[in-house]
């Protein structure tokens, strides 16, 4: 079983805010499963599966600072290890739209996934962050930032990776952490020059073998050019 929490703040006020992209991939990923969200002690929970594999969604309903006392109730209730709990959140230090996986560490400056990590002992679990980046203007208060609702361009690469990180919670289930790691972490620019690196590598393979069969062919045919003389001189001599 996988426990997977979304950290954000309950409330309407707080639904569309830079803060909230974490409970907001988990609505995603539940409404994609089909799930019905209940409350389960200091959090609202939807109970199902991904590939056999059953999974709680969690969010908790207590402000973010204080997210780890609805995640170390869970934890404690499903009696789950740390490695089976995935926290997905928002991250200052990565750049608008990043999605990127780690299998363990610390908060990194996040008062709630600090939280959590106080609640639960332990800093050994996994956590998927979405870049939210910080504020251009560097006058800007994080708290006043992370709470601010995005728009324009801004909002589309949140939204787009919200969608992302609810295709790659299934990944994380069917392959593990490790191995899902080298496809999320992996930078799309350098993809696409391994492709290229193995596409010029296939033709290369290609047009060696082309030529070596080509050489061969050319051989053959040199030999059986060469062996006709000598078999009209054999068929003279045995007529």
């Amino acid at each position: 079983m996988k426990l997977i929490v979304g950290l954000g703040n309950p409330g309407s006020q707080y639904e569309q805010t830079r803060h909230n992209i974490g409970s907001r991939t988990i609505d995603k990923l539940a409404t994609k499963l089909g799930l019905k969200w209940q409350r389960q002690g200091r959090a609202m929970i939807a109970s199902g599966t991904i590939d056999l594999e059953r999974v709680v969604l969690a969010k908790p309903i207590t402000y973010m600072n204080d997210s780890g006392e609805a995640v170390g109730e869970l934890v404690r209730w499903y009696k789950l290890p740390p490695e089976d709990l995935l926290v997905v959140y928002d991250e200052l230090d990565l750049p608008v739209g990043k999605v990127r996986l780690r299998a363990n560490g610390s908060a990194a400056g996040h008062n709630g996934v600090d939280n959590v990590i106080r609640h639960l002992h332990t800093n050994q679990f996994p956590r998927l962050r979405i870049g939210i980046g910080r504020p251009a203007n560097s006058r800007m208060e994080t708290i006043g930032y992370v709470l601010g609702i995005p728009s324009g361009d801004e909002r589309i690469l949140l939204e787009t990776a919200e969608d992302r990180a609810v295709e790659t919670i299934p990944l994380i289930i069917r392959q593990g952490v490790a191995a899902a790691m080298n496809l999320v972490n992996a930078d799309p620019e350098a993809q696409q020059r391994a492709e290229e690196k193995r596409r010029l590598q296939r033709e290369r393979r290609e047009q060696e073998r082309l030529r070596k069969q080509a050489e061969a062919e050319q051989h053959a045919q040199e030999q059986q050019e060469e062996a006709e003389p000598l078999l009209d001189e054999r068929q003279k001599s045995a007529s």
